[in-house]
């Protein structure tokens, strides 16, 4: 596996993303990996490693264009780039198309998940209409202020949830399905029992936080959610 720092700019600004490169020399799919509202803390750089080891080219994209920067700033951060589409949804193309650039990655195979904060950015790639075949949300924020877009999904859709979510209510739930259907998309929610929110982050024990807690069991049960996506979109690798 080889592994590196990208830098790369937006609009002016400095993004310094994490790419994680399985591939050995063949051509493979490549995946974005979107980190939740930390920032890219080492939980999204250890998935992109992850899918290395499973044979991708994985690239855990910088969605703030800072290092983590603490829980106060980056939920203002969270805030402002939710209610700013245009620009949460330009900063994921451009880590798409840093994905795609890479000269092992097959362009035509590619996908994105994302945790918690980052599973509302790779929705909201696949609502901008961007050619990728698959995106996931894992504990993923799944409220939009534009699900008009659903129908401009080309992407097939999993979201993994905790049925005992205190950020991602029933209610969520239920608008996300209503707008899926509406748009016609490619979807399916795996919904957990006894869980809450960050379920995959062991990281997230160490914030107390009530409803937060790092789950092993559907941990691994998303996972292998995820990697039977990926092999119903890509095939072999």
């Amino acid at each position: 596996m080889k592994t590196a720092g990208i830098e790369y700019k937006i609009d002016g600004k400095t993004f310094t993303g994490y790419l994680a490169d399985g591939s050995n020399g063949r051509k493979v799919p490549g995946v974005v990996v979107a980190h939740e509202g930390p920032g890219l803390t080492e939980h999204p750089k250890e998935r992109a490693r992850m899918l290395a080891d499973l044979g991708y080219i994985a690239f855990a994209m910088d969605t703030f264009g800072e290092p983590p920067p603490g829980i106060e700033k980056a939920t203002g951060l969270v805030r402002a780039l939710t209610a700013d589409l245009p620009t949460l949804r330009k900063r994921a193309r451009t880590a798409l198309d840093i994905v795609k650039a890479q000269a092992d990655v097959d362009p035509k195979r590619t996908a994105a998940i994302g945790f918690c904060f980052g599973g509302t950015t790779v929705l909201e790639l696949a609502r901008s209409g961007a050619d990728v075949n698959c995106v996931v949300g894992f504990h993923s924020g799944l409220a939009t202020k534009a699900p008009q877009d659903a129908k401009n999904i080309k992407a097939k859709v999993l979201v993994c949830m905790g049925v005992n979510d205190p950020i991602i209510t029933a209610e969520q739930r239920d608008a996300f399905v209503k707008e899926m259907e509406a748009g016609k998309v490619d979807w399916r929610m795996e919904l957990y029992g006894g869980v809450g929110h960050s379920f995959t982050n062991r990281e997230v024990d160490a914030y107390n936080m009530p409803g937060f807690a790092y789950d092993e069991t559907t941990d691994k049960r998303s996972w292998r959610a995820m990697r039977d996506l990926f092999d119903e979109s890509f095939g072999p690798i």
